[in-house]
């Protein structure tokens, strides 16, 4: 999610203007901003508090994603945008650095792998060692990086576009390195994707953000079919599960979420309780048997259940549903540098409620007293010491190279194969513990 440039938004502060990206952690009890002089990692666990967990000094940063709760940042800058750092945030060390052969677009995690798309290629890391596993080559163009990852590292699904022209998704398993299904998705390229946490279920938005559709996983039926709007050519900017996949949640350049409720119908509730839209219903059913398909389509497209307006148009966000202090929320961060929490009704839906915002970037007394009290090993300035991959990069790699560090360009990253040979954790990296983070060490 880029920021938008000074004369699109000449109203918005400076201060504001630093905003370049943000992305929620798999769990979404975190946030990540990117900004002009380094990002800022918050906490999402309280509705009136927005603690600061912690800072880092890097210029232009455009790509951050935080693992779950632990300390492993991932982190990508303007500087050097084909070059990936990745840092133990509370001790200040730099676990390691890759660089590839282009751009990198996204970055997803989960605890058992690390997944860096470029425009035509995708690489896929152990995330215990930073062993690179795979590589992807000659994937359809995808200009904005689009891929999502399961946060289950059981089901380390992968999805990305299988073309550029329609709206193909490969869904690709990221344990066994094997692809699992082609889903058609959508007449139009893509243009979001998202997995639920248990990684049963896929949904997607094509280009012209009409239609939001979501499939089982990892057979590819279609099980909901949701209309956003009308209004041709929304970009859609990001779609997001609750955890307990019965929500789904839709933002755009508009200034409407739209939250939909996965429910499935059934005949027998409909016989029980009859009422005017139920008959109707029927009478739409009976009807789309010999109507067009596309018109028959659009009368099963079942509408938002709940929504949110807020007070901008046109800048990107990101939104997510969460359950804080045991109630069900909407966040959305803005390229306006503001944190929006919303209630939601799961019962009636509806309009949904804000009840706090908060400013990303704002600076008063109060925080300069909260940092100073603050424990010293939770704000840690970047590391100046030598870093993991500095100990295995060949001497004359150059940084931004078109290989990866510490393999040579014979290797099989440039073959797609696999590299190397690796067995495959028994159990998911506890990132938490000390005495196993970082997962890797240095050669003797």
């Amino acid at each position: 999610m880029e920021s938008q440039e000074s004369q699109d938004a000449p109203d918005v502060p400076d201060v504001q203007r630093a905003f370049i990206c943000a992305s929620f952690n798999q769990d979404t009890t975190s946030l990540s901003v990117g900004t002009k002089t380094g990002y800022r990692l918050f906490s999402v666990t309280a509705v009136d508090k927005l603690d600061c967990i912690h800072e880092g000094e890097c210029p232009d940063v455009y790509i951050v994603e935080r693992l779950f709760s632990s300390s492993l940042v991932v982190v990508v800058s303007l500087s050097m945008p084909r070059r990936m750092n990745v840092y133990h945030f509370k001790k200040g060390t730099e676990i390691c650095n890759y660089s590839y052969s282009n751009n990198i677009l996204s970055v997803r995690l989960n605890r058992q792998r690390l997944v860096v798309c470029l425009e035509e290629s995708v690489y896929i890391h152990n995330i215990k060692d930073m062993k690179l596993l795979k590589t992807l080559l000659n994937t359809p163009t995808n200009p904005t990086g689009l891929c999502a990852l399961s946060v289950n590292h059981s089901n380390s699904y992968l999805a990305y576009p299988g073309s550029a022209t329609i709206g193909e998704i490969t869904v690709y398993d990221a344990n066994n390195l094997s692809t699992l299904t082609l889903i058609q998705a959508h007449d139009s390229p893509l243009a979001a994707l998202t997995f639920n946490a248990s990684g049963t279920k896929l949904a997607s938005a094509s280009e012209k953000g009409t239609v939001i559709r979501v499939f089982s996983v990892p057979e590819g039926q279609r099980l909901f079919e949701f209309r956003r709007g009308m209004k041709r050519y929304v970009s859609i900017s990001s779609l997001s599960f609750s955890a307990d996949a019965q929500f789904l949640c839709a933002s755009s350049n508009t200034e409407t979420v739209h939250i939909f409720k996965l429910e499935q119908h059934s005949p027998s509730q409909d016989e029980e309780s009859p009422t005017w839209s139920t008959y109707m219903g029927k009478m739409f059913t009976a009807a789309s048997t010999y109507l067009p398909t596309q018109v028959s389509d659009m009368m099963h497209q079942d509408r938002a259940f709940a929504t949110v307006r807020l007070n901008m148009f046109g800048l990107k966000n990101i939104c997510s549903l969460a359950t804080i202090q045991k109630l069900p929320r909407l966040l959305v961060a803005s390229s306006d540098g503001c944190l929006y929490i919303y209630n939601v009704d799961p019962q009636d839906g509806g309009e949904c409620v804000l009840v706090q915002k908060h400013r990303l970037f704002e600076s008063s007394e109060d925080e300069v007293e909260q940092k100073e009290e603050e424990d010293p090993e939770d704000v840690v300035p970047q590391p100046a010491s030598q870093s993991y991959a500095a100990t295995v990069a060949l001497p004359s790699t150059p940084p931004c190279s078109t290989t990866l560090l510490g393999y040579s360009e014979d290797g099989g990253a440039q073959k797609g194969d696999v590299i190397p040979e690796h067995e495959f954790a028994e159990s998911p990296v506890c990132l938490d513990d000390e005495n196993e983070f970082p997962p890797v060490s240095k050669p003797e």
